[in-house]
């Protein structure tokens, strides 16, 4: 829910999977791959304020998908190790990020976007990369983006960033079920988190997505530490995963790597 209104379900259900044993890179994999479960509970809970917007929503998704797809083949050809070093920055910029979207959404009311522009499909790639690659935070980039050149209506830019990022997800998805270590046993209850949450949350963000954000604005002092410094403590010792299902060797990971760097250069 709270990733409907305010885009930051990730930063909350990162550190969860970190916390229960899964190694940061599978980690970031099962979310994005529960994320997808937002999309129809999105659309079905944003249908007043998508009315109009098919042709954006059309417009829009193949950029989603080549971005996203983009962020998946790289996030996959990082080493392991790598990544897990990179992390805990990722989290700090998703924390920041967050701590700031109350600011932006208030300069986002006092100054209404223009549509159009080279520079806002340039920045919205961007976003997608950034979502296929790490993807907590992005939400609050894709609306920052969407409504200062799509749609200056908070509300309506809010219901088309959820939409586009559930579409940016099925894209990262399929590259990381074909080529990447899924954890199905932690992909299925989350995923069941996020469509509940995202029916539900919808109808409450055009409703009380000023209210949310103010409150949000007071909650980061207590609440954002704990959860950031839970998320980088794991990542630098994550605990073993013999209790999660493993559907792919470490050696066929790697042997996947070719295969993938053969289809980044094609692209």
């Amino acid at each position: 829910m709270v990733g409907s209104a305010g885009g930051i379900a990730s930063l909350i259900a990162y550190p969860a999977l970190l916390a229960v044993g899964i190694a940061p890179l599978p980690a970031n994999v099962a979310d994005t791959l529960a994320s997808v479960a937002s999309l129809p509970g999105s659309a079905l809970g944003s249908r007043p304020e998508l009315r109009g917007q098919g042709s954006r929503v059309l417009r829009l998704a193949p950029l989603a998908v080549a971005g996203s797809g983009a962020g998946a083949v790289l996030l996959l050809l990082t080493p392991a190790g790598v990544f897990g070093r990179i992390v805990p920055f990722l989290v700090a910029f998703a924390a920041l990020a967050l701590l700031v979207q109350p600011r932006v959404s208030a300069w986002l009311e006092t100054h209404p976007g223009r549509n159009g522009g080279p520079w806002s499909s340039c920045g919205l790639f961007a976003v997608w990369v950034y979502c296929g690659y790490w993807g907590v935070g992005a939400g609050v980039m894709a609306l920052a983006v969407l409504t200062l050149a799509v749609e200056p209506h908070l509300a309506q830019a809010n219901a088309l960033k959820n939409v586009l990022l559930g579409v940016a997800d099925v894209a990262g998805s399929v590259v990381f079920i074909v080529y990447g270590p899924v954890r199905w046993a932690a992909v299925v209850p989350l995923a069941f988190g996020f469509l509940t949450g995202s029916r539900v949350g919808p109808s409450l963000a055009g409703a009380y997505l000023e209210a949310f954000s103010a409150l949000w604005s007071h909650w980061p002092a207590s609440g954002l530490p704990s959860t950031c410094g839970l998320a980088l403590a794991r990542t630098g010792q994550p605990r073993p995963e013999a209790t999660w299902p493993v559907p792919r060797s470490d050696a066929s990971a790697r042997a996947a790597k070719p295969e993938l760097l053969r289809l980044a250069m094609h692209v």
